[in-house]
């Protein structure tokens, strides 16, 4: 077998804006897998800012990586416990070559075309214009459940952009969610909970940053918002430490981004003990290319979790990969009369 890697520069469409900053172009690294004329594609989704293994030995462990890869995936993953991407990109790399055919990883009806996956739509951070705008976007493609950024402009801009939101649309019609990217100070949290609750919201994504877990959990045990936990899952690598996370906290769900926490082995571990503890959760992609997407799509819709989850991001790149996966009327589907285009 031989194995090497590739480094890809997303361009975004537009500039899109979180509370950690305006992004322009996204990093990412893929593996190619050759074993006897077959070919296995995986990708190492690195979030610059945010990843555990954003790192200076990032490609040196990547280089690593392939030069031994003979030693196969459970060893490489061990081994690798601190670079969840590099995990997740090995993960989809060698179940792409065991596969008849190396986009197809998790065969299903969703790879049939035969069942959708519903998704939230997306809203970035931006001028008030600009997130009302994409907001009609959303509701207009079909989308019933929609996620907006916010902690970035002025709260109470934010406030207005939902109460309008409301206005015209009920509980039962859209349903809200919101991510905060731990904007929000320990101090004026809950308060600011208490006015977000006015409009009947789903659930808030990291309110406060991760790693004030005895704030985190008075906040959860008190807040009127389901509270989801996000960037605190970042670098928790250990199953009893994992435990320890969601008992001390008590969450009212989770999100798993496999490229953040270790693939699916990772984010496996982090649903069974969620599922332990009465812990609901869904899963997020985190700006990988189609390749990343499909992976995780198609790994999504093995799980049977009906609620709307956050998959929805592949259309935001001017070069990203020509694929079969397709969001229509707030889902994603898979056209199997579409090929892929992917040269590297």
């Amino acid at each position: 077998m031989h194995a090497n890697y590739f480094k890809y520069i997303l361009n975004f469409k537009k500039p899109s804006g979180t509370s950690r900053g305006i992004m322009n172009t996204k990093e990412t690294w893929f593996i190619k897998l050759e074993d006897n004329g077959k070919i296995g594609i995986g990708e190492c989704g690195i979030l610059r800012g945010l990843s555990i293994d954003d790192r200076p030995d990032y490609e040196e462990k990547l280089k690593w990586a392939c030069e031994n890869i003979h030693l196969g995936l459970e060893v490489l993953i061990t081994e690798l416990e601190e670079y969840p991407s590099i995990q997740f990109g090995l993960e989809i790399a060698f179940i792409s070559l065991s596969s008849s055919n190396e986009f197809i990883l998790f065969p299903s009806a969703f790879t049939k075309g035969l069942d959708s996956i519903p998704i939230n739509g997306l809203v970035w951070m931006g001028s008030e214009d600009f997130m009302r705008s994409q907001i009609s976007e959303k509701i207009d493609s079909g989308f019933n459940c929609i996620k907006l950024k916010i902690g970035a402009i002025d709260f109470q801009t934010e406030l207005n952009i939902l109460k309008s939101i409301r206005k015209e649309f009920s509980e039962s019609d859209i349903e809200l969610r919101v991510d905060a990217n731990g904007a929000f100070s320990t101090r004026e949290a809950l308060e600011k909970l208490k006015k977000l609750s006015d409009y009947k919201i789903h659930s808030i994504e990291q309110p406060i940053k991760p790693g004030q877990y005895d704030e985190m959990a008075s906040l959860c045990d008190v807040t009127p918002i389901p509270i989801a936990l996000d960037e605190e899952l970042i670098g928790v690598f250990n199953r009893d430490r994992k435990k320890v996370v969601l008992q001390d906290i008590k969450p009212q769900y989770i999100i798993l981004k496999p490229s953040l926490i270790g693939g699916f082995k990772g984010s496996s571990e982090w649903i069974d003990l969620a599922k332990e503890n009465d812990i609901n959760w869904w899963v997020t992609s985190a700006l990988e290319s189609n390749i990343g997407l499909n992976a995780i799509a198609q790994w999504t819709y093995t799980l049977e979790n009906k609620m709307p989850q956050g998959l929805g991001t592949g259309g935001l790149f001017t070069n990203n990969f020509v694929s079969p996966l397709t969001v229509k009327n707030g889902t994603l589907r898979y056209n199997i009369n579409q090929d892929w285009n992917f040269n590297l």
